[in-house]
């Protein structure tokens, strides 16, 4: 990420309650009313305040990598040149600061996460009107940060209002994120199945799997290299290709009728860059870096370099005997969907490490002990918790016998499960326990609004009851009768139901009968936009909706109502009073709770 630096607030628990808007706001007499902010938002005083009281808060400087910026210039003015809204604006001249005008009103950076990941943002949700006001910017903003966060980008500590104000660093960390989302898609088994041919049984295309995609692009680029006379191993993008000798050998091997005999006799690296980039031209692959990159180390340049030639010429057999092994794989959609749901969740939330597969990323227990302490701060007993790196597996143990203590003591649903499970990577109990989790967070959230639960627990019945309410006060018949109704395919209640908490959101003119399958997949794309575009932060596809997931229903029913209990009582988009939505949850906790209503507890 370029250059992706801000304001940085020691005490780490306190790190994450603040955009970095709100912190380059603070000045250093008011250290105790960030930490009393911080303390309220969270409904309980922060972890170490003292720490937070005796170091100091350091604003960094902001810096910007000018020749990644001229990097991702390019790419987005190859991708969206023939995009009809952006056609007056590009291409963008990269030596200028024009990218960070443009990205102002955020219709460039919703088409470039479309780009990225086709299909994300529902672009009749986006506001493209020649000139827009300040309100339709902040929700095309507030549309590109949420919907970044469900492809898989880090987003925490940024505010709509850093890119309304064309915050340099931010802007291009975010660009970043999304071009390399972009390049790196088809380093996947399902994307490219002949990726097998760089293991030797079935064993190693189930570790394959795991891999984040830079490795499985680090292992593709030394496979490759094996059939050059190149000895070394390439373990980075930077300092390792440096010389550009990898480069030479990588391109030799896969497209020699391109190849130059002088590239690899010249001694200067930068004269070799030049000729590796002139052979990468006569492959036809764009450029991403200059010669000069190469030599410099840019891991992200050269990173995007690599990814580009894989998409292109990646060199793999396409009748290999390996790829039988992919047939005895279990190929479960709704695994796959649940674990991208909960993974993206789990980055959201900002914690130390970046989660590639939740399999073998949560298996020593610390990021669950980390998201625990967020959902639930203060439930983690920090000094019997052991840190990363972990060699000793009993240690492993130790973190994933706390998570399923804790797991207890919230009253979480954990028949015959042990901490050990964790650490063995049992895919079906570890998604039992992070369904639970996000569950829980919600709960939390929807309970932490004190004015309108009055502290009292918020059940899945309260918020089925209130969804069903807010669409029946809005005069329509429709309703849920759970969060399995298969009615709700057609994805009509939910656009009701976004429509009664903001009636300006949903274009009725837009919407489906909801009829066909493919008018289901309109509805539920747009409900899934419209509900981002409001703010909610949520992780389920389309599919979650058409086929009904009773689990993403959920979470998705109890996003909209987290989203409309926290605003503001003058900014509230209904007729219904602050004190008559307080009663009404006073209401629903009283009543007699009938569980039938979500299977929460997972069998």
């Amino acid at each position: 990420m370029s250059g992706y630096v801000g304001v940085l607030v020691s005490d780490p628990s306190l790190q994450n309650q603040f955009t970095q808007v709100e912190l380059r706001s603070l000045k250093t007499h008011v250290y105790l009313k960030l930490h009393a902010h911080a303390s309220a938002r969270i409904g309980s005083p922060a972890k170490n305040s003292s720490a937070f009281l005796k170091a100091a808060t350091t604003t960094l400087l902001h810096t910007i990598s000018e020749p990644e910026k001229a990097s991702y210039v390019a790419h987005i003015n190859n991708y969206l040149a023939q995009d009809g809204f952006l056609s007056k604006y590009l291409p963008i001249d990269a030596s200028s600061n024009d990218l960070f005008e443009i990205v102002k009103d955020g219709v460039l950076l919703c088409k470039l996460i479309n780009v990225a990941v086709p299909g994300t943002i529902d672009e009749r949700a986006i506001n493209t009107k020649r000139v827009l006001n300040p309100w339709e910017r902040n929700e095309n903003h507030t549309l590109c940060l949420n919907s970044a966060k469900a492809i898989g980008c880090t987003v925490v500590n940024i505010g709509t209002q850093d890119f309304i104000e064309g915050r340099r660093h931010l802007v291009l960390g975010l660009i970043s994120q999304i071009i390399k989302i972009q390049l790196l898609a088809d380093l996947n088994l399902k994307k490219t199945p002949q990726l097998v041919e760089l293991v030797d049984d079935s064993k190693d295309v189930e570790e394959l799997m795991s891999l984040p995609p830079e490795k499985i692009l680090l292992r593709w680029m030394n496979f490759q290299l094996k059939k050059s006379p190149y000895k070394k191993t390439v373990t980075n993008f930077s300092t390792d290709v440096k010389d550009a000798e990898a480069y030479a050998h990588l391109l030799n091997v896969l497209a020699p009728e391109h190849s130059n005999p002088s590239t690899l006799a010249v001694k200067v690296p930068l004269q070799r860059a030049k000729l590796v980039l002139e052979h990468a031209d006569r492959m036809g692959c764009k450029r991403y870096l200059t010669a000069k990159d190469i030599v410099d180390g840019s891991p992200n340049l050269n990173l995007a370099f690599v990814a580009h030639i894989f998409q292109h010429r990646n060199g793999l057999s396409t009748e290999t005997k390996q790829i039988s092994f992919l047939e005895t794989l279990p190929d479960d959609a709704q695994v796959s969907r649940e674990e991208r749901a909960f993974r993206f969740w789990l980055n959201s939330l900002g914690n130390s490490t970046y989660i590639d597969n939740v399999f073998e990323d949560l298996r020593n227990g610390w990021i669950l002990l980390e998201t625990l302490d967020k959902v639930s701060p203060g439930i983690v007993n920090w000094k019997i918790a052991n840190k990363p790196p972990i060699k000793l597996p009993f240690k492993k143990v130790e973190n994933c016998n706390q998570v399923i203590k804790i797991g207890k003591q919230v009253k979480f649903s954990l028949v015959n499960i042990a901490g050990n499970d964790i650490v063995q990577g049992n895919k079906k109990l570890i998604l039992a326990y992070l369904w639970q989790l996000m569950r829980c967070n919600i709960l939390q959230l929807l309970k932490n609004l004190r004015f309108h639960s009055h502290g009292k627990e918020i059940t899945d019945v309260d918020i089925l009851r209130w969804a069903n309410t807010k669409v029946s006060s809005s005069g329509s018949q429709s309703r849920m009768d759970s969060f399995k109704d298969k009615s709700l395919s057609d994805g009509i209640f939910f656009l009701e139901l976004l429509s009664a908490v903001q009636p300006r959101s949903v274009n009725w003119s837009l919407v489906t009968k909801g009829v066909t399958d493919e008018q289901k997949k309109m509805n539920a794309t747009y409900i899934i936009s419209i509900a981002r575009k409001l703010g909610c932060s949520i992780f389920l596809l389309p599919e979650d909706i058409t086929e009904v997931n009773q689990k993403m229903i959920l979470t998705l029913t109890a996003s909209i109502m987290y989203w409309f209990l926290k605003q503001p009582v003058e900014e509230k988009p209904s007729a219904t009073s602050d004190s008559e939505n307080g009663s009404q949850l006073e209401t629903i906790s009283n009543s007699t709770i009938d569980d039938s209503a979500s299977e929460s507890s997972i069998e």
